[in-house]
């Protein structure tokens, strides 16, 4: 039996590989595009699901206070991000959702008993330390401001390392 030349055979070789390496690059490709999407997509789900959580309380609790006008009626949680080291959008939410949770009980405060509040909110939460997808975060409260029923608070995040942890 014989065998026909190896080099008659060669182009179609050349060819075909170039075709299967072009589907795994363009299944690679389309692969990211997918991945990426989906990940936005899920962060907007993430962020719609907390915003529907806080106005559920916030109607809650505007039903349950609408015929007092100096009660704290409202809780915003707000983050300022680092420059040097920005915080995933995902964590950041759940940390807000965590530290909502923790001051709840302020809901239907009077407003003018807030530097009590103040001083029990801040000692309470001052460097306190939450744990998100098993990494521990730091939240330090920078401002707090009451105005119209609404308790607004900026706090920053910062990551604990290990070696910042163990010091």
């Amino acid at each position: 039996m014989r065998v026909p030349p190896a080099h008659r055979f060669r182009p179609f070789y050349q060819v075909a590989s170039i075709f299967v390496l072009g589907m795994v690059v363009g299944s690679i490709v389309y692969n990211s595009i997918y991945h990426a999407s989906y990940t936005k997509l899920w962060e907007t789900n993430q962020a719609q699901q907390l915003q529907i959580t806080q106005y559920k309380e916030d109607i809650d609790s505007l039903k349950k206070y609408n015929k007092q006008s100096t009660v704290i009626k409202e809780i915003k949680i707000r983050s300022e991000q680092d420059a040097k080291a920005p915080l995933d959008p995902v964590i950041s939410k759940d940390i807000i959702k965590l530290m909502g949770e923790d001051l709840a009980a302020l809901r239907g405060r009077n407003v003018f008993d807030i530097d009590t509040d103040s001083k029990l909110t801040r000692s309470l939460l001052s460097d306190k330390i939450y744990n998100v997808r098993d990494k521990d975060y730091k939240v330090q409260i920078k401002t707090m401001l009451v105005m119209e029923g609404v308790l607004q608070i900026w706090i920053s995040i910062d990551h604990l390392d290990a070696k910042s942890s163990i010091s």
